[in-house]
């Protein structure tokens, strides 16, 4: 399972949680809260009323007086409110009355007068000065049929003379807590679906930050050319981390191999060097040496110095390519010009070999993005590796062409071809064939030059036999 998926599962989880967590709270807290709320409303209504009712009470009419005229005048009155879309049209409420015995003397429903309530808790503990209230079932078997009774005393003075309860249907505010509890499920739903679309997004993110840097590792791990991916905070700070780390190892690496390798590669030239010294040495006590023989040797010295000249120019060069990972201005460079170029300063070494060298351009404009410079030394290096194994008063052939959205560089000549076993192997550093004219070796650098130039443009070296003999070499760049 990838990091990110991960990532975005456990942020469910623990949204999903929490948000579950929170709406049950919120829906559990809601039916208690309104019904606070009523209850408090009952207890200021049932206070007033008993204030009204205690001269009716006293003077022996409250079943019939004005108190109770005015109460059941209640019941037909439309009282035509809406309350926050809900529609109430009339009071629903109960109102009854008992004498300090506990005696219903006064019942608003008409039902219950001169039935004992004293043992009810409204009535119960307002008689003995306490908070009365209670809320019962008026049908034993629905749960959803209970009333809120709320008690308030009707006192003489300090004396307790009867209490007045209001009742009330919990039902009635039902539909306010259904409608408070929907909207509460609504935006807790939208909550949780904003929260993990933040989950989602961050998930996102994170996954993509440390793919990047993932496929980035990937990269050096197999040697590839690799930038270091744009990323923010402590990503940024760990792609550069490791660009730094990166660059340490490889240059100690990087170092240590081409160490190992030249001291390796210059053994063969130096021992000719030195015997052809120690020949032409007169201290020896040898006998003199022909003219001929002395000027073949010098020519030999002569030859190694050069190659070894060669070999560490290249080596230079083919270091600077290599340590690149990427062109860092490329300008627009004309193919064109870089071919005739290249053509021009290979037209001396070509004819002292007795070599044509043929430049076939074309009209289209073939222009790339990258580094005129490199891509000049490239194609000079396919001329003179063309040059090595072309016949004596052979053609090398230096062609341009178009392919869709990318340049081909072709240079190709008519010699022995390149064996099969060598074909994999030609791009490798250090690798050569013998020259079929003298069996001398390159330093076995320039091809691998050219493919690192054509890597670090975007684009790909090869080198394949062509049909009627020889060989052809190419570069295949992309064109700005």
């Amino acid at each position: 399972m990838k990091i990110g998926l991960r990532i975005f599962l456990g942020y469910f989880v623990i949204v999903a949680l929490a948000a579950l967590l929170l709406a049950r709270v919120f829906v559990a807290e809601v039916k208690p809260g309104v019904r606070q709320a009523m209850e408090d409303t009952l207890i200021d209504s049932a206070n007033v009323l008993a204030e009204l009712a205690t001269d009716d009470l006293l003077a022996g009419r409250i079943n019939d007086g004005n108190f109770a005229r005015r109460v059941r005048a209640l019941r037909g009155r439309d009282i035509g409110a809406d309350i926050w879309g809900f529609d109430k049209r009339a009071a629903n409420y109960r109102l009854y009355v008992t004498d300090a015995r506990g005696i219903v003397v006064f019942d608003s429903a008409g039902n219950d007068v001169g039935k004992d309530y004293s043992r009810w808790n409204d009535v119960y503990l307002t008689l003995r000065g306490r908070y009365g209230a209670r809320s019962t079932r008026s049908d034993p078997a629905d749960p959803n049929s209970t009333v809120m009774h709320v008690a308030a005393p009707i006192r003489d003075g300090d004396r307790i003379i009867g209490v007045l309860t209001i009742a009330k249907p919990n039902s009635t505010i039902a539909p306010f807590i259904e409608r408070s509890q929907a909207v509460v499920m609504r935006w807790g739903i939208v909550l949780m679906g904003v929260a993990l679309l933040v989950g989602l997004v961050a998930a996102w993110w994170l996954s993509r930050q440390l793919g990047n840097l993932r496929r980035y590792a990937n990269a050096v791990t197999a040697g590839e050319r690799a930038t270091v991916p744009d990323a923010a905070g402590e990503f940024g700070e760990l792609g550069s981390a490791l660009e730094t780390m990166r660059g340490r190892l490889e240059g100690k690496q990087y170092v240590e191999q081409y160490v190992h390798t030249l001291t390796h590669e210059m053994k063969s030239p130096l021992a000719a060097i030195r015997g052809s010294a120690e020949l032409l040495d007169p201290a020896t006590g040898d006998p003199p040496m022909a003219e001929a023989d002395r000027a073949r040797f010098v020519a030999s010295i002569r030859a190694q110095s050069e190659r070894l000249a060669q070999m560490i120019d290249k080596m230079l060069a083919l270091a600077a390519v290599e340590h690149r990972q990427r062109l860092e201005s490329p300008g627009a460079v004309d193919l064109a010009d870089v071919a005739r170029e290249a053509a021009e300063q290979c037209a001396h070494r070509l004819s002292q070999r007795g070599l044509q060298l043929q430049l076939e351009v074309g009209e289209a404009p073939l222009t790339v993005s990258g580094d005129a410079f490199l891509l000049r030394q490239a194609v000079i290096n396919l001329i003179d590796n063309a040059a090595d194994f072309s016949r004596a008063h052979g053609i090398v052939e230096l062609r341009l062409r178009s392919q869709g959205d990318a340049v081909q560089v072709e240079v190709s000549d008519r010699g022995a071809g390149i064996p099969d076993f060598a074909l994999p192997r030609v791009f490798e550093r250090f690798y050569s064939l013998a020259r079929p004219d003298n069996g001398s070796r390159s330093s076995g650098l320039g091809l691998c030059f050219v493919a690192e130039v054509a890597q670090l443009h975007g684009g790909t070296a090869s080198l394949d036999n062509r049909e009627g003999g020889g060989a052809v070499a190419s570069v295949r760049l992309p064109l700005r």
